[in-house]
C-alpha cells in the first residue's frame, strides 16, 4: 500500500485569516517502508513572516523572497501525492493549509477522507499522554537530536518513523518472519529410509584380577573400618 507522510510550515495558525503555507515536505512509503522518494519545496507566501512564526521554523521573508509561488508547483505536488492516504501529525491543520492554497490556485481540494491523523492514533494508544511529535519520538526512542527547529521535510522523516511505531513497529517484521517460517515448515521434506545398523559387541564391565587385588589391599589398609565392627 502506498502512503504519503507529510508536514507543512506556515506563517501562522489560520489560513482563513491570511496565513500562508511556506514549506511542505512529503515522504513516500510503500507498505510502511520509505521508498526514498520525496517532494520538498519552499514557497513565497506573498506576505511578511511574523517573528513568532520565524522563531519556530527559521524561515525569514528574505529567504522566501525568491522562492516560487505555491501555484507554480501545485500540479507537481498533486502528481506526487496521487490518490494515496496522507499521513500528518494533527492532520487537520496541514490539510487546512494545503486545501486553502489549492483553492487560491484554482484547484480542487484534497478529500479529507484520505486524512490519517497520527495525533488521533497516538491519543487512542496513549490516553492522557503528551502527544507532541517531540514527546512521542522520545516515547518510542526515535532520535530527534538533529531537530533544532521545525522543518517540513525533517519533521515528515521523523513522523514516518513514528507512524510505523504507532502502527505496530518492529512487530510488523516479526509477523513477516513468522509467516515465512510457517511457509517453510509447510514444505514436505523427503523421507529417506534409515540406514541399517549392525549390532555392537557388549563392552566388558567386570574388573580384572589386578583391579580386584589392588582394591582388596586398599580395603585392608583402612584402620577401624565400620564394616569390621
Amino acid at each position: 500500500m502506498r502512503e504519503i507522510v507529510f508536514d507543512t510550515e506556515t506563517t501562522g495558525l489560520d489560513p482563513q485569516s491570511g496565513d500562508r503555507l511556506v514549506e511542505i515536505g512529503c515522504i513516500e512509503m510503500m507498505n510502511r517502508v520509505p521508498t526514498g522518494a520525496v517532494f520538498h519545496a519552499y514557497f513565497n507566501p506573498e506576505r511578511s513572516m511574523p517573528a513568532e512564526a520565524e522563531a519556530v521554523h527559521g524561515l525569514s521573508s528574505a529567504f522566501l523572497a525568491d522562492k516560487p509561488l505555491f501555484a507554480t508547483r501545485a500540479a507537481e505536488l498533486l502528481d506526487f501525492l496521487g490518490d494515496a492516504p496522507l499521513v500528518a501529525h494533527n492532520a487537520g491543520f496541514d490539510f487546512g493549509f494545503l486545501n486553502a492554497e489549492l483553492a487560491m490556485s484554482g484547484l480542487p481540494a484534497v478529500d479529507r477522507a484520505r486524512m490519517v491523523d497520527t495525533v488521533a492514533i497516538a491519543r487512542r494508544k496513549h490516553p492522557g499522554a503528551k502527544l507532541s511529535l517531540d514527546a512521542l519520538c522520545s516515547r518510542y526512542g526515535i532520535d530527534r537530536s538533529h531537530r533544532v527547529r521545525h522543518g517540513a521535510l525533517l519533521d515528515a522523516e521523523l513522523l514516518a518513523q513514528l507512524y510505523v511505531e504507532l502502527m505496530g513497529g518492529r512487530q510488523i517484521g516479526l509477523e513477516l518472519a513468522a509467516e515465512v517460517e510457517v511457509k517453510v515448515a509447510a514444505v514436505p521434506l523427503p523421507i529417506r529410509p534409515a540406514a541399517p545398523r549392525g549390532l555392537r559387541p557388549a563392552r566388558p564391565h567386570a574388573p580384572s584380577a589386578e583391579e580386584i587385588a589392588r582394591h582388596t589391599a586398599f580395603v585392608e589398609a583402612i584402620k577401624g573400618a565400620i564394616w569390621l565392627r
